[in-house]
């Protein structure tokens, strides 16, 4: 069973049908959608501001996601794909996006529905990534535009494939 911690009288609050990894650590001001997979190492730290899942989305080994004291909140949309080993940090992820492995998206930042940024990236703080484009590099800059329904499609893939294999560890 996952950690899940109450912190300032704040307990998180997990939707149906999802998956936490016994190792993962769910603390204070999380909310969590419904069909969600919070994979292995994983912490979502709301001890500070509050941290919004919705649903169908896959938070992959290793990530940690947290806010800044009453500056910002993490929020992440339906259908997100977050890759191992990925910091969030006070930033929104829209409907249907992806985040690369190992990659930082920090304070302020919004990334957009159906946006791709490639692995090992770094969104700086307060960047706007638009809608359904790809974004890579240390600082994140814009590669190109994806076809949208083409965007769509490949990270709906990818948050079905992931709730299949949370699937796996619940038989």
């Amino acid at each position: 069973m996952a950690l899940i911690k109450t912190v300032r009288g704040i307990t998180p609050m997990i939707g149906d049908d999802c998956f936490l990894a016994e190792n993962a650590a769910v603390i204070g001001d999380v909310v969590i959608g419904n069909g969600c997979s919070i994979w292995f190492g994983t912490v979502l730290r709301g001890d500070v501001n509050s941290i919004r899942i919705g649903n169908g989305t896959n938070i992959q080994d290793g990530t940690v996601i947290h806010t800044l004291y009453q500056r910002s909140i993490t929020t992440i949309g339906d259908n997100v794909s977050i890759g191992h080993n990925v910091t969030i940090h006070g930033a929104e992820i829209k409907d249907n996006a992806l985040i690369g492995m190992g990659s930082v998206v920090l304070d302020h930042a919004i990334v957009g529905e159906g946006a791709i940024v490639a692995a090992g990236s770094v969104v700086l703080g307060k960047t706007q990534i638009p809608p359904n484009t790809i974004w890579a590099g240390v600082p994140a800059k814009y590669i190109k535009d994806v076809d949208p329904e083409q965007a769509k499609e490949i990270n709906q893939r990818i948050a079905r494939d992931y709730h299949m294999y949370a699937s796996w560890y619940t038989e």
